[in-house]
């Protein structure tokens, strides 16, 4: 095992051997201008304690230049992530000068160039463990420590970090920016972010606080920062947790950024969070879009004081910070800011990607067993954050709100600065609520699964039986013909059977207001009633669930796809929220990809594609609808061609496409991709989109469109570029691979499946583990059986238990799909 995987019991060694009272980092990026150069200097000072005469820090870069201890110098002993320490003892300050890589994978110090103005911009990413990339460290979130960075950079560039600057000193054409000392945090959250960057300043108050806020972005989309917007969440967002917490924010400034090719929706560093550029809207946006992006702005405002304040222990604690911030994200969306139906979007689409997690061979409790850093890296999922998030809803119901919020507050007060475990909050929740909370962990926390309700004539049954606290409704039609709720029965089960005496009613909805986590079946009366009227159910939320119990049965086989695509079909071009239709619109593309045999694909593909064309030109000009339609559109036109020559006018202009739809760059680029991958549009067609878009997303959208193109000389191309350009960036190799995937001739690729499963181990020994998880997810062969990965599984029981888990993870999805197609074959 490589070392720089560090596994738990040894940094719980070294913690009992350590303490630190500070860091001091100096980082020389004048460099990165200059994109031959390949590496910057980092200068690390720990003041220290320790028991042991020796013990290791951790580094991974370009090379170790000197470590000093107390002033003499030792001898580098570095094997490319951990640097020993000798003449320990009582207190000690260590100095390591060393020279890291400028990362182009988004993990490090991140370096871009921006295509429209040639200008250089850096950011860092860590979590959980990338700290090390840029300067030497203990990389494990307990030791704690305060951290003054120094950064010299470009003149003119803004120079950030999680504190504001005490002082800027002009060094040879140059500037020297110091920062204030952060308090005591983890090495994961500190941050660093220099270039050109926009940034528009506000503040918030309360009391006698005030927070400077800021929001940043690349200069060459300032025009496209909409940062009252953002502003506006912020506050509320303080506003909230400054009520419900009290306890005021306390790390001094509360800076945004966007940033450019980054591999996570956003990062909660103290004082400077980061989020993707993304969010930065450069077309037409749906209000989807926008409640997206102020739940993700409210989950990393939660990690202020669930995440950064208090701090697990080690990461098999990930969730006492993620699944609170996930949980806090849509609470308080819906009840601090106009995103009044925020539980809606939690519903179908948090929900779905816990639903999928839990049902894969790799499941794991919300509180898992994390042994080292690559199984902490690949727990950033969907247990972790939305099945965790759900299970606190459960929680809340469980031990009372006050009794909740009252615990979260003495927990800040008890533990600020510090680290805990599962136990901690337990203890914390039982002294408020007076309720047995640990039994509820063991039931809830520490099992995998999920459960599934129906009923049984006049018996809720449960698979996988747990307690639940849920609500069941019963809907009717009313006179004007709407299917409103006419009774609601909250009740609570613990068995596989619990008898309910339930009124009657045309729709009987289990789960009703998305109390549990738990799939839902619909019974044959009230399938028939959705199938007539799903369009009547006038609460979004009971639609919610209601999409989410039927994709779920198709998943499971239990429910036809066609069937599943007929009510897409009718009720979806009628769907007011924006949420569940940008869900049903992707979950019905996946369905006809994935759960439609083979042989039925090509007709129900163009049925589909049928559906988007006619709904995008129907929908209201300019909303919302219209918007996520046509992008609906652009993926089923990259499965069926039958549109090709209309879409292909649109787009020169010489037919006009609905009325009110903005082709921005984003949407052209979606067609002009979709039609590559059917054969009807050639490089010189990318060229001449290029030349009216060559930002940075623009090239990035050419990469993909020209990997699209369904010859065999293009796809080796392709697969040649993604699994031997070690210079691809994050996002350009995700294009590459999507390329190389698209297209309906599997012939084209199929030939492919054996250098695949020969190279997984190369992938993961060499390439970092972001590009490597990139690689072996992406470019996952698709199969008419599951027989060449089997003898995968089965000839490497030895390799790295993360490598294992995303190959198995990947087999899991393909044998759903077989089994789905087998299922829908029989009509």
């Amino acid at each position: 095992m490589s070392t720089a995987n560090l596994n738990r019991s040894e940094v719980a060694e070294r913690s009992r051997a350590i303490s630190v009272a500070g860091y001091r980092v100096e980082l020389d990026l004048r460099s990165a201008v200059d994109s031959a150069v390949k590496t910057f200097s980092t200068v690390t000072t720990i003041d220290l304690t320790s028991s042991v005469e020796s013990t290791w820090l951790d580094f991974i870069g370009a090379a170790v230049d000197s470590v000093d201890v107390d002033g003499a110098s030792i001898p580098v002993k570095y094997d490319g992530s951990r640097i020993v320490l000798r003449g320990l003892g009582g207190s000690n300050v260590v100095r390591v000068a060393a020279h890291g890589h400028y990362s182009r994978s988004g993990e490090g110090l991140h370096r871009f160039v921006d295509d429209a103005d040639d200008q250089t911009y850096l950011y860092t990413q860590y979590e959980p463990a990338d700290a090390r990339r840029v300067f030497a460290c203990f990389e494990q979130p307990d030791l704690k420590a305060p951290f003054t960075f120094e950064v010299t950079a470009p003149d003119g560039w803004e120079v950030l970090s999680n504190q504001p600057a005490t002082q800027t000193l002009s060094v040879d054409g140059a500037q020297r920016v110091t920062f204030a000392p952060t308090l005591p945090i983890s090495t994961y959250i500190t941050a660093i972010a220099a270039g050109p960057y926009h940034r528009v300043a506000s503040s918030w108050s309360r009391g006698e606080l005030t927070v400077e806020l800021g929001a940043l972005c690349r200069a060459s989309l300032a025009p496209h920062l909409d940062a009252d917007n953002v502003f506006d969440i912020t506050r509320q967002g303080l506003d909230f947790y400054a009520e419900y917490f009290d306890y005021p924010y306390p790390f001094g400034k509360y800076d945004q950024i966007f940033v450019p090719e980054y591999n996570l929706g956003a990062m909660e560093n103290p004082g400077l969070v980061t989020f993707t550029e993304a969010y930065v809207f450069r077309g037409t946006a749906t209000d989807e879009q926008h409640q997206r992006r102020a739940n993700t702005i409210l989950h990393e405002m939660a990690h202020m004081w669930f995440g950064d304040l208090v701090t697990m222990v080690w990461w098999d604690d990930l969730w006492l910070k993620e699944s609170f911030a996930d949980f806090m994200g849509s609470l308080v969306s819906a009840e601090a800011t106009r995103f009044t139906d925020a539980w809606v979007a939690f519903a179908i689409k948090r929900k779905a990607w816990a639903y999928l997690q839990d049902q894969l061979p790799t499941t794991h409790p919300i509180v898992a067993d994390i042994v080292d850093l690559e199984a902490a890296k690949l727990n950033f999922d969907g247990i972790t954050y939305a099945k965790g998030a759900s299970v606190l809803k459960q929680l809340v119901a469980f031990v009372g709100r006050d009794a909740f919020f009252e615990a979260a507050r003495r927990y800040f007060k008890a533990h600020a600065y510090g680290n805990t475990t599962l136990v901690d909050l337990l203890d914390v929740l039982a002294e408020t609520s007076g309720r047995d909370v640990r039994e509820w962990a063991r039931i809830w926390l520490q099992t995998t699964g999920v459960s599934t309700l129906s009923l049984d004539g006049t018996d809720l049954v449960q698979t996988d039986p747990r307690p639940h606290r849920l609500a069941v409704g019963i809907y009717d039609y009313n006179e004007s013909g709407d299917l409103v709720r006419t009774e609601r029965v909250e009740l609570d089960i613990t068995e596989s059977r619990t008898s309910v005496d339930l009124p009657p009613g045309a729709l009987t909805l289990l789960n009703d207001e998305d109390l549990t986590y738990a799939k839902v079946r619909l019974d044959a009366e009230s399938l028939s009633t959705v199938e007539a009227s799903l369009d009547r159910v006038s609460d979004p939320l009971a639609r919610g669930v209601i999409w989410s119990s039927l994709w779920n049965s198709v998943r499971d086989a239990q429910l036809s796809v066609f069937r599943y695509l007929d009510m897409v079909e009718r009720f979806a071009p009628a769907e007011t929220d924006l949420a569940i239709l940008s869900s049903i619109l992707t979950d019905a593309q996946y369905a006809v990809l994935h759960y439609v045999p083979k042989s039925l694909r090509p007709n129900v593909s163009a049925g589909w594609l049928e559906t988007t064309w006619k709904a995008v030109f129907e929908a209201e000009p300019e909303s919302g609808r219209q918007l996520a339609w046509a992008r609906a559109l652009s993926a089923a036109a990259a499965v069926n061609d039958a549109r090709a020559d209309e879409v292909r006018s649109i787009l020169d202009g010489t037919c006009p496409g609905p009325v009110g739809l903005a082709l921005d760059p984003d949407l052209r680029w979606a067609l002009w991709i979709a039609l590559s991958a059917t054969g009807h549009a050639s490089v010189s067609d990318f060229d001449g989109e290029l030349s009216k878009d060559s930002t940075s997303a623009g090239r990035t959208a050419y990469v993909r469109a020209v990997a699209s193109i369904p010859d065999a000389e293009t796809k080796a191309a392709a697969w040649a570029s993604a699994t031997t350009d070690g210079s691809l960036s994050n996002d350009r190799l995700d294009a590459t691979i999507a390329g190389f995937r698209s297209g309906t001739d599997p012939s084209l690729i199929e030939g492919y499946a054996a250098e695949y499963f020969s190279s997984l181990g190369k992938w993961w020994s060499e390439r970092s583990i972001e590009i490597a998880r990139r690689l072996v997810n992406g470019l996952f062969p698709a199969a008419e059986d599951t027989s060449a990965v089997d003898s995968w599984i089965q000839a490497n029981a030895e390799a790295p238990a993360s490598l294992r888990r995303l190959v198995l993870e990947r087999r899991d999805h393909l044998a759903r799909d077989l089994r789905a197609q087998a299922s829908n074959a029989v009509i």
